[in-house]
């Protein structure tokens, strides 16, 4: 890459974060408060911390009882990390991917805790390029108004993000 276009990258990089970095983490946006999605280039890239705009993906749904011993559940191109310890007893869970513009999952028995943090790990293959840009997080929601994020860590590489989970609810990705 010539010098040039290489500090080219180096500087839009560089304002993106900043701009991403000066968003208030505390944001809760309503129904009648989420503008309609942007399909431009970079997808809305003024808006406020939001829910990231995708393709939609087909319904998935899942379920598997999981115990002490810990397991894997598999929603669609999402999947729930339950480690050996976090729950004391076997329990059947259901994962439930909805079609739509917005990469969410809700989990059953809600409110259902752990006893160690379990990961869910969500792709946004798919979506918007602002998705490619910005760091991504996963909110917990409560009818897509995002409520709090998860400590998050985004694989920009494999277009997927893990959140830690200590209890059971609605999760989305979030930028």
């Amino acid at each position: 890459m010539k010098p040039k276009r290489y500090l080219s990258a180096v500087f839009l990089m560089t304002a993106l974060l900043a701009v991403a970095s000066c968003v208030d983490d505390r944001t809760v946006s309503g129904p009648d408060q989420v503008p309609s999605p942007d399909y431009g280039l970079l997808g809305g890239l003024l808006k406020p911390t939001g829910l990231l705009d995708c393709k939609p993906l087909p319904y998935a749904s899942a379920s598997q009882t999981i115990g002490p011993d810990g397991g894997i559940l598999r929603i669609g191109p999402h999947q729930l990390v339950v480690p050996r310890g976090a729950l004391s007893e076997r329990v059947t869970i259901t994962g439930e991917a909805p079609t739509g513009s917005v990469r969410a999952v809700e989990f059953r028995p809600e409110g259902l805790q752990f006893d160690r943090a379990a990961y869910l790990t969500m792709s946004y293959d798919g979506c918007k390029l602002l998705g490619l840009l910005l760091p991504k997080r996963i909110a917990y929601v409560e009818k897509l108004n995002i409520l709090y994020f998860l400590v998050s860590v985004d694989d920009l590489l494999n277009q997927q993000v893990t959140g830690r989970l200590e209890h059971f609810s609605s999760y989305a990705v979030a930028w």
